[in-house]
């Protein structure tokens, strides 16, 4: 799951957590399945001040808080959550429950101390068509795996915010769709964090050398989104993954990214290991680790100015005019690569980069494989020839295109 989907996700679920035994016969069946399951996952315990459940079988849980106290080099966490409201609640058989509809207000959440606290602060989210599912205690790796996914046809906050430093950065809300099997959690999804903006105070604080001020910007606003496919098929998850970071008045940066033959024992072993608080141990995986496969990858830069602010201040701190540094960052570039092996890729990248710096638009490093390859295709290549690599992924630099 994507890095903003598990934050709001920590939001939202991380205060319906764990085992709560004073009130452990008044929580159905499909709420008790997201605290047990969350417990297994993380391992803290909270606390609440009242759970209700009205005629119609709906729950409503308030002030919900959580308290970690930081050990190990990790910080202390405090989180409060007002009130939560589960209607709609249906059996859907075997373990699995459907939430019509999920509120949550009031959410904060408390990291660190001194001069490395933040804070992260939600006043509303909501979930729609959330499909929970029940681990038993000797579940396999597939079910493990789904009773550890959050899945919900929808899922949305209001505007959020995160305090550190003495500085605030906002964001509009987030919001994220699922299309998929209930049962499986395989399925397509989208992700979108809106309007995140940090304005020019915050940029001054960060920035003690003032560059982005050189450039031009007085704050930044920005929007991340995702979207991607699941597959989850004989005891194997495939990905299909697309990332965007999209900056008003300076571009966007997208990654995207294929594998698929992941086995969810890996998922499984790590789940282990959490638990007994040790490093995973993946030997016994291995051959089924070697035939995880790729199918392609892409880093992508689309110029909204940015690269035309740049230049002439890069050129002025290389005491050069900018026509001269255009000219040479390829050269300087291909000659840096001759150490891959690769002189038909040195060549491609060097003159790509060229292209790209005389007229920004767009530049782009892609693999795209003939074929999928595989991690035990990868292992047997030759490291003193990474140049074979580069051929065998079928990687490319492109500009403008």
């Amino acid at each position: 799951m994507n890095a903003p989907s598990r934050l709001f996700l920590a939001a939202l679920l991380a205060g319906t957590a764990l085992t709560l035994p004073a009130h452990a016969e008044d929580v159905p069946p499909a709420v008790q399945a997201i605290l047990d399951n969350f417990e297994r996952q993380t391992g803290i315990e909270p606390d609440y001040e009242n759970i209700e459940t009205d005629s119609d079988g709906n729950v409503t849980i308030t002030k919900m808080t959580v308290k970690v106290e930081g050990k190990d080099g990790n910080p202390p966490m405090a989180m409060m959550i007002g009130s939560l409201g589960f209607e709609d609640i249906e059996d859907q058989g075997d373990g699995l429950y459907e939430i019509g509809s999920s509120s949550f207000e009031g959410i904060k959440l408390d990291f660190g101390t001194g001069s490395e606290a933040f804070s992260i602060s939600m006043p509303a989210g909501s979930a729609e068509g959330w499909f929970v599912k029940v681990a038993a205690d000797d579940a396999s790796p597939e079910e493990t795996l789904r009773a550890s996914m959050n899945v919900a046809r929808k899922m949305s906050s209001g505007p959020m915010s995160v305090t550190a430093m003495g500085q605030t950065f906002t964001s509009e809300g987030f919001e994220q769709t699922w299309d998929g099997d209930p049962k499986t959690g395989a399925g397509d999804y989208t992700m979108h964090l809106k309007t995140v903006t940090i304005p020019e105070p915050a940029i001054a604080a960060l920035d003690q050398m003032g560059i982005m001020k050189q450039l031009g910007y007085q704050g930044l606003t920005f929007d991340i989104t995702s979207k991607g496919k699941t597959t989850i098929a004989d005891g194997n998850m495939g990905f299909d993954i697309n990332f965007a970071y999209v900056g008003k008045d300076m571009g966007s940066l997208s990654f995207a990214f294929n594998a698929n033959g992941v086995p969810m024992a890996a998922y499984a072993e790590l789940q282990s290991a959490q638990q007994g608080g040790k490093q995973p141990d993946f030997t016994a995986l291995m051959p089924q680790l070697q035939n995880v496969s790729f199918g392609g990858f892409s880093f992508r830069f689309d110029d909204a100015s940015l690269v035309k602010r740049v230049l002439p201040i890069a050129a002025q701190m290389q005491g050069m005019d900018e026509a001269t540094l255009i000219t040479t960052a390829g050269a300087m570039a291909q000659m840096g690569l001759m150490q891959l092996q690769n002189q038909a890729f040195s060549d491609q990248a060097g003159q790509a980069i060229s292209t790209f710096l005389k007229d920004p638009k767009s530049i782009t490093i892609a693999a795209k494989p003939a074929a999928p390859v595989k991690v035990s295709e990868l292992m047997a290549l030759d490291p003193a020839k990474p140049g074979d690599a580069i051929t065998k992924l079928g990687v490319t630099v492109t500009a403008n295109d």
